[in-house]
C-alpha cells in the first residue's frame, strides 16, 4: 500500500512498506533517519492517506524527493493538505485518511518502524457504498517491491476468512 503522511509542515512521504497489525493499528516500516519519524515523534500523531490511481505521479514524488531538500513538496505536486478532525492533516486529493496516534518507535535486528493508533477514518464520498468504504470504488495503488511497479487494487475476488473454510474437514 502506498502509505503517505503529511508532517508537522505540511509535507509528506510515500512509505512503500506499511501494514494494519490490528484492526486499530498500523506499522510504518521507516527507519529513525527519515526526517517523518522525527516529525511524527515531536507531533505524537500522523495520517495515512491512501493514494489511488488517479494520483500516481504525485504520490511517487512524495517518494523521490525529500523534504530534506525540498521544503514543501505539497507546492511542488500541486496537492493540498487540510486539517484532520482529530489529529493533524490529510492529503485531500486522496480518497481515505487514517488519522493515528503514535504509539512507539521499535527497532530491534528484525526490523524497524512507527506503531499508530488509528483513531479516526475519513472517506470520501465517492468511494462509500452502504455506509461503509468499498475498496472496488477507490482504485488504490499497490507498490510491488519485486518489479518496482505500482499496481491498481480494484477488484473484491474472495471472502477473507470464510471462503478457505470450504476446505477444513
Amino acid at each position: 500500500t502506498i502509505l503517505c503522511l503529511p508532517e508537522i509542515s505540511d509535507n509528506a512521504m510515500n512509505a512503500a512498506w506499511g501494514t494494519s497489525q490490528e484492526r486499530d493499528s498500523v506499522v510504518l516500516n521507516l527507519t529513525e533517519t527519515h526526517k517523518t519519524v522525527q516529525n511524527i515523534k515531536a507531533r505524537g500523531a500522523f495520517t495515512v492517506s491512501i493514494a489511488d490511481a488517479a494520483h500516481i505521479v504525485e504520490a511517487d514524488y512524495f517518494g523521490v524527493e525529500s523534504c530534506n531538500k525540498v521544503a514543501d513538496k505539497f507546492a511542488h505536486s500541486g496537492l493540498t493538505a487540510s486539517k484532520a478532525e482529530t489529529v493533524i492533516h490529510f492529503i485531500n486529493e486522496f480518497p481515505i485518511c487514517l488519522e493515528c496516534r503514535f504509539i512507539e518507535y521499535q527497532n530491534s535486528e528484525y526490523g524497524c518502524g512507527v506503531i499508530g493508533k488509528v483513531v479516526n477514518v475519513t472517506a470520501d464520498e465517492s468511494v462509500m457504498g452502504d455506509g461503509k468504504i468499498d475498496m472496488s470504488k477507490v482504485n488504490a495503488i499497490a507498490f510491488d517491491p519485486y518489479t518496482h511497479g505500482y499496481y491498481k487494487v480494484t477488484e473484491r475476488v474472495d471472502e477473507a476468512f470464510r471462503d478457505g473454510l470450504k476446505l477444513k474437514k
